[in-house]
């Protein structure tokens, strides 16, 4: 087997690896200032798009972590980049929450619900019966459907929450179209952050907590990937997998020597 060649950058999913629950993952906030003095390129991925990066930003700065927001990146500026690339200064009518809309505006698309390119949706808090029905006769219409993320449930104080990959399988139902995936696992998502940086993938390892996303995603991609147990899948869980993560670690605290 080819040896890889020694890793100068990195890409770290955030809940599950970084952060649990709302508190740090001990040895977390050591890890990415490591990161930090090491000089070497990083990001801080998550497929959730309600929050810009500044957002997320001073999220990570009251649990101690300190980060540029930079430094993160989000399924929405994903998504927009993509759009950007595709259909530059198209429309959109979109469903989603401030890190979707902002970052589509800063793409240079024009929201609208008036026979737009593309219906684009995202993550938000409450998904509007209205905003989804307007989104199905859009696209029936022959509105493009583009969607950040396929996952299907997202976490709350209170429980699972239904996420945009299940309200994406609702309007495919009733509208016969497939969305677009951006967001983890496609691994469009990995090279747009590669770009972002201007990192190779040969040289950039991808640490993730979940097999069906960052490990299939930064495998997918060329990456070295590193799962760690901090968060949804075990040990146990991955080997039932038909690909395998380049290694498993505890946690993000045993990588800290490694930068």
């Amino acid at each position: 087997m080819k040896e890889r060649k020694a890793i100068e950058s990195w890409l770290t999913d955030m809940d599950g690896v970084l952060v649990h629950e709302g508190e740090p993952v001990p040895g977390a906030p050591e890890f990415v200032n490591r990161m930090k003095s090491s000089g070497k390129p990083f990001l801080i991925l998550t497929n959730n798009s309600i929050y810009t990066p500044r957002d997320l930003q001073a999220r990570l700065y009251r649990m101690g972590f300190d980060v540029d927001e930079q430094s993160i990146w989000t399924a929405a500026l994903a998504t927009a980049q993509f759009l950007a690339d595709q259909r530059p200064g198209g429309t959109a009518y979109v469903i989603g929450e401030a890190g979707l809309t902002t970052a589509m505006h800063a793409a240079g698309y024009v929201l609208t619900e008036f026979d737009p390119d593309y219906v684009v949706l995202g993550e938000t808090r409450t998904y509007s019966f209205e905003a989804i029905t307007k989104a199905i006769r859009l696209i029936s219409a022959g509105s493009r459907f583009i969607c950040t993320n396929p996952d299907a449930t997202g976490p709350s104080n209170e429980g699972l929450l239904p996420a945009a990959g299940s309200v994406a399988a609702m309007v495919s139902k009733a509208t016969g179209v497939k969305p677009y995936f951006v967001g983890k696992p496609n691994p469009m998502m990995m090279r747009s952050a590669l770009n972002a940086i201007g990192a190779h993938s040969e040289t950039t390892a991808m640490i993730g907590d979940r097999m069906d996303t960052d490990v299939l995603c930064g495998l997918e991609a060329g990456l070295e990937t590193i799962l760690v147990l901090t968060g949804i899948s075990s040990r146990m869980e991955s080997e039932t997998y038909p690909y395998r993560p380049s290694r498993i670690v505890n946690s993000v605290a045993d990588l800290i020597d490694e930068i």
